[in-house]
């Protein structure tokens, strides 16, 4: 090791002869200040598909992971008393149709009564009045059976919006109350939801870029909603990004969040050169070019070009020859 490090110190020091090379004088650019944070993938639409009356579970056609349209059944519920309820309104309506045939035969007979001056016309208001209040009273037993008839239609259980269904409570054969949950449905499409220190939320705003990594790659994202409500000493924000995996929500991903900027040296990826372990960058001074060792950090964008900041080793007005 001591014998490499030596080199290394002379071959800094040492002048190299001018090469074919371009000078690039040294100035602070303005980068964005980074800080990671983890946020989790949620839906826009978080929506329960609710069962509209008490029974049994008789028919169930989706489980966890399955994407349905928005309207499609997914359970039936049945209550064996709606229908014992609709065959006793089917009597009834018999019954009252029944007495309104011979209401009205004793109407007709009464009027011809009265036209040979046999019955009294208070008679004819009576048999008048007999077949309005049954005919009434029919009225009332069909919109009674249209009652049972919507309340069996509503055993269907529907999905409320399109998306992928997350979570089924219930089973086949279960007996549940009218209003409970069958699914839970997640619609609208995915964001990130996050979680910033409150330290930066004077830095943050809404529409700017950040970064995020997914299975491995970069993804920008832009940050589209601040809550003003800080909970628990952060503060919540949306960020929508374009191809975001939505296979597992409430998944965590990491994101990058610009929260300010500083002053850094960057120098092409290009300029550096790597020997003996460690990183050189070649300087000009005056006629001659030497190699000086620096410390090299991460990899910005700049003006569409991958540029590497200089930690150590580089100062303002340093010319640096680029190939």
């Amino acid at each position: 090791m001591r014998p490499l490090l030596i080199a290394a110190l002379l071959a800094t020091a040492a002048p190299i002869a001018t090469g074919a090379a371009e000078p690039l004088a040294m100035t602070p650019h303005k980068i964005a200040q980074w800080k990671p944070v983890y946020g989790r993938v949620e839906a826009r639409d978080l929506v329960p598909a609710r069962a509209r009356i008490g029974g049994t579970v008789v028919e169930l056609s989706v489980t966890e992971g399955d994407t349905v349209a928005a309207g499609q059944r997914i359970a039936l519920v049945r209550d064996d008393k709606i229908s014992f309820q609709i065959d006793a309104i089917d009597a009834q309506l018999r019954a009252l149709e029944a007495q309104l045939e011979r209401a009205e035969a004793e109407l007709t007979r009464g009027r011809s009564l009265v036209e040979r001056g046999v019955s009294t016309a208070q008679r004819l208001e009576q048999l008048e009045t007999d077949v309005s209040v049954t005919r009434n009273q029919i009225a009332a037993a069909q919109a009674q059976r249209a009652v049972a008839l919507q309340q069996s239609d509503e055993g269907e259980v529907l999905a409320p919006v399109a998306g992928r269904v997350l979570t089924v409570p219930v089973t086949r054969d279960a007996v549940i109350m009218g209003g409970e949950p069958v699914a839970t449905i997640a619609g609208g499409g995915f964001f990130l939801r996050l979680a910033i220190p409150e330290r930066h939320a004077a830095d943050l705003h809404e529409g700017a870029e950040l970064q995020t990594t997914s299975n491995g790659s970069v993804i920008p994202g832009r940050l589209v909603k601040l809550y003003p409500q800080i909970e628990q000493g952060r503060v919540i924000a949306d960020v929508e990004v374009e191809g975001l995996d939505a296979t597992f929500v409430d998944a965590r991903v990491l994101v990058q969040v610009p929260v300010g900027s500083r002053q850094a040296l960057l120098v092409p990826q290009s300029a550096l050169i790597r020997r003996a372990g460690l990183d050189f960058l070649r300087i000009r001074k005056g006629e001659v070019e030497v190699d000086r060792s620096v410390v090299p950090g991460a990899t910005v964008t700049l003006d569409g070009a991958a540029m590497v900041e200089i930690l150590t080793g580089l100062h303002e007005g340093d010319m640096v020859l680029v190939p």
